[in-house]
């Protein structure tokens, strides 16, 4: 029984002792499981602590980007338009003009007489009476150059308007030189000299300022006279007309055959040799530069088909084949994008293949079109080099009225006019850049808003 009972005892210690054992080992294993956790953990916490870290250096480094590009904006028109402000009034002086009979040289108030009349002399004469002191040529001429080119055919007009003038006296407001608007603009103390304005002439226009016979109007004839050799003269309605007219014949070309090209690569082509041909010269035509389609144009255009230089149809064709690319490549990707799924809907309940492309991919696909359009056009109306190649430099005095006038755009005239060498160019510059801005986004809104249109038609067609 000792024995038995020894063996038993002995067996009960060895089962605690495995117990324990066992239970040291699980607490092991389980220190071991928990510190290995607490690695993983810890290791996963710094990962993101590092992701999260470089999330936001990415989106700072994004928000600086965008801080950045808008404060160049800024700048960029803060400055044209600081140069642009002088451009947008213009000096003018009040002469006591005499209508007088002799000094024009008329008989009679017949209008084929008074139209023959000499009206520069009469100026002349009138503008020496207002300064007597004024005796030598020289001086003379020094002081008729204080009035514009135009003066003396708008006395012209105010006579033929009012015959009853002639033998009369008529005080009138005339346009100052470019030279005198740019003296009373900048100069620090009217009666000395500045700029192209000697001590005479300073004086002169000293003695008209204190009589308040000097006035300061804003300039209409930017915005309706065209081109002119006289800076105080020129304006942009000619360009700008000219700039309306190409852009409209560009639009109706490029628009329709670059939506329909890509309508029919999309959904009609077989997928061949061919076709993967043509989709690679339509890419690499989108990288050639412009002068080398102002070129096409030129031997093409003008020289094979007779079609008038300088003009807005050929000009607008030149652009159409420039613009082309970008229409037919951004317009491939639109329809590309649109869900099979309606494809495969529309012709399920029987609609043809040509259906299904203009009634149910087209629309959906438009917005994205559009956009690309708008890059297309946008591209265009800032180009100049291939407009050089077909006569658009030309200086062009008056208005187009159709699309074979001669006519410029905006970019020519603005480089036009930044190669002039009179001071009077620099602000028309600058404000005719703004004016080629504010065309660009009235074209990019107008625009918007037909995408805006057409992507709620087809949210509420589908």
């Amino acid at each position: 029984m000792n024995n038995s009972s020894q063996i038993l005892t002995s067996a009960d210690t060895d089962l605690e002792a495995s117990q324990h054992d066992k239970s040291d080992l699980a607490n092991s294993n389980l220190a071991n499981s928990n510190v290995a956790n607490s690695d993983v953990t810890s290791t996963i916490a710094r990962s993101l602590k590092k992701r999260h870290a470089k999330e936001r250096s990415f989106r700072r480094f994004g928000m600086c980007a965008v801080a950045f590009g808008f404060i160049m904006v800024v700048l960029l028109l803060a400055d044209i338009s600081s140069k642009a402000v002088p451009a947008f009034s213009q000096h003018w002086l009040q002469i006591d003009v005499e209508y007088n009979q002799q000094w024009l040289g008329v008989d009679n108030t017949s209008a084929n007489g008074l139209g023959k009349a000499n009206y520069r002399t009469a100026l002349k004469k009138s503008l020496y009476q207002m300064f007597p002191e004024v005796k030598s040529r020289s001086d003379k001429r020094a002081l008729f150059a204080l009035i514009s080119n135009n003066a003396e055919f708008n006395i012209k007009d105010t006579l033929m308007a009012n015959p009853e003038l002639l033998n009369k006296t008529h005080s009138m407001w005339l346009l100052a030189d470019d030279d005198v608007d740019n003296y009373f603009k900048r100069a620090d103390k009217i009666g000395a000299a500045f700029g192209r304005i000697n001590d005479k002439q300073a004086t002169w226009l000293e003695q008209l300022s204190a009589e308040e016979q000097v006035v300061s109007r804003f300039n209409f004839m930017f915005f309706t006279n065209g081109d002119s050799r006289d800076p105080e003269l020129a304006g942009i309605r000619g360009a700008l007309t000219g700039t309306i007219l190409t852009m409209l014949v560009t639009l109706l070309i490029s628009f329709p055959i670059g939506v329909a090209a890509a309508i029919y690569l999309e959904e009609f082509a077989p997928k061949n040799k061919i076709t993967d041909l043509i989709e690679v010269n339509i890419n690499n035509l989108a990288a050639v530069p412009s002068i080398v389609f102002g070129l096409l144009g030129l031997a093409v255009i003008i020289n094979l088909f007779g079609l008038p230089r300088s003009a807005p149809l050929v000009g607008g064709i030149v652009l159409s084949l420039m613009t082309l690319p970008t229409i037919i490549i951004a317009s491939r990707a639109s329809i590309k994008a649109v869900p099979n799924s309606i494809r495969e809907a529309a012709i399920g309940l029987g609609a043809s293949k040509m259906q299904v492309a203009l009634n149910h991919v087209l629309p959906l696909a438009m917005p994205g079109i559009l956009t690309g359009s708008i890059i297309g056009l946008a591209q265009a109306l800032g180009e100049t080099a291939p407009l050089l190649m077909i006569g658009m430099v030309a200086f062009i005095v008056d208005i187009p009225t159709s699309f074979t006038d001669a006519a410029t755009v905006m970019p020519v005239q603005i480089y036009l006019w930044a190669d002039a060498p009179e001071a009077g160019f620099l602000a028309k510059t600058s404000a005719a850049i703004l004016v080629l801005l504010a065309f660009l986004l009235t074209i990019n809104l107008s625009a918007n808003a037909l995408r805006k249109k057409f992507e709620r038609n087809g949210l509420n067609r589908h």
